[in-house]
């Protein structure tokens, strides 16, 4: 099967299960958000040389890869694609994600005194670009008439993990100038 389906040549896509919508529907435009943010989140993984924060965001990719699958499947379909095996967002995921928070947040040293400005590193700034793309995606779903709150939840405190990488990576640089002088 290629790439090349031709389906889409006419400014509309497919949903899950087929359903075909504009390129601009609003859900299109939630998941297509999401896309972004895992691919930005990519970027930051693949410069990220510490092995905890490429772990965490690996695995917040792989949790992201489900919220799309969520996020194009209408209401409609929605116990389809739960029967279908598909995993939906749920607590579970913003919790796991508030625990690695709140267990970072105890080094009250990534905290500057200041506002932060993005380019310390590039693992840094990558992900300070992933957090503002994740609220980007987050404002995108906010606006479905249906979504499932724990996505929002989830997008949320993802936003507040992308933050606190970035600083976790600037501290780890900033650890590394003062050993090699």
């Amino acid at each position: 099967m290629s790439i090349v389906t031709k389906t889409g040549d006419e400014g509309k896509t497919s949903l899950m299960y087929g359903r075909r919508v504009a390129k601009n529907d609003p859900r299109v435009e939630a998941y297509g958000s999401v896309d972004e943010l895992t691919a930005a989140l990519g970027l930051a993984r693949a410069i990220c040389e510490d092995k905890f924060v490429g772990e965490q965001i690996f695995a917040v990719q792989k949790d992201l890869i489900n919220v799309m699958g969520e996020l194009a499947t209408v209401p409609e379909d929605r116990q389809r694609y739960a029967k279908d095996g598909f995993h939906m967002a749920d607590a579970k995921m913003v919790d796991r994600v508030t625990a690695v928070i709140v267990d970072l947040e105890k080094d009250k040293s990534l905290y500057p005194k200041d506002w932060v400005i993005p380019g310390a590193t590039s693992a840094s700034a990558a992900l300070d670009f992933a957090r503002t793309t994740c609220r980007r995606a987050e404002r995108k779903v906010a606006t479905l008439k249906d979504p499932n709150v724990e996505i929002l939840r989830y997008l949320n405190r993802l936003s507040d993990l992308c933050w606190i990488l970035a600083r976790v990576i600037e501290a780890l640089a900033k650890n590394r100038a003062t050993i090699s002088r």
